[in-house]
């Protein structure tokens, strides 16, 4: 059964729409994230434009968003403090990011460069997680489990910087004390980037919660997707 899509001007079967829906609500649960950086090249794929897809998707993030942040807060897994202050960001970035939107449209190179940022969004964060996680495996076989559990989190050079700026603020969930410059920043590239492909930024947003910013994993799914339905 096939449903027209009169503003991408083609029919489509219904069925795969919602077989995709379902499949990325499913993991935007599971993993903190809006869904987009999987949606919107799915529906590419079966045809939709990219200007379409883009900003098609941001109906079914606030969905999936929305039924996993509940689901996080009744589990206490959500740093309120923390999502307030990257929203804020990411509302700044937004913003930046509508306004690059219009220029790359206005000189014609809006999908390609969509494309573009794409792949290279994609392999860096998969680049990082992949190193963090080859990493943490080293440090697992080169140390017993009690020491292990015992050793202090390393902090990153980024995450030194910031904590010597000013408006330091504590995120008891997170167990973080540093300057709100720092989330604020965060949640400013991931804005922008958020703009630019369409999507909730979840899947940029989750690793540098955990990797820069230092937050425990379950925070970071339940703060990011708290911001994301925000």
């Amino acid at each position: 059964m096939d449903i027209y899509l009169p503003i991408a001007g083609m029919s489509i079967n219904v069925f795969l729409l919602l077989g995709i829906g379902g499949a990325v609500g499913f993991l935007s649960g599971l993993f903190g994230v809006g869904g987009g950086f999987i949606l919107t090249p799915l529906m590419m794929m079966i045809g939709i434009p990219p200007a379409v897809a883009a900003a098609s998707d941001s109906n079914q993030i606030v969905a999936a968003a929305s039924s996993g942040a509940f689901a996080h807060w009744r589990l206490g897994n959500v740093d309120f403090k923390m999502g307030l202050v990257i929203l804020a960001g990411g509302i700044c970035g937004g913003t930046i990011g509508v306004q690059l939107v219009k220029i790359l449209r206005a000189m014609g190179n809006f999908e390609f460069v969509m494309k573009v940022v794409y792949v290279l969004m994609l392999g860096l964060v998969g680049g990082a997680m992949f190193i963090e996680s080859w990493r943490t495996i080293r440090r697992s076989r080169g140390a017993t489990a009690e020491d292990s559990s015992a050793a202090p989190v390393t902090e990153s050079s980024l995450t030194r910087i910031f904590n010597k700026l000013p408006l330091k603020m504590n995120f008891h969930r997170s167990g973080l004390s540093t300057s709100a410059i720092f989330p604020f920043t965060i949640g400013t590239i991931v804005g922008i980037m958020a703009a630019l492909l369409g999507v909730g930024g979840g899947f940029i947003m989750v690793p540098a919660m955990i990797y820069i910013i230092g937050m425990p994993t379950i925070a970071a799914i339940g703060t990011d997707l708290f911001q994301i339905v925000l």
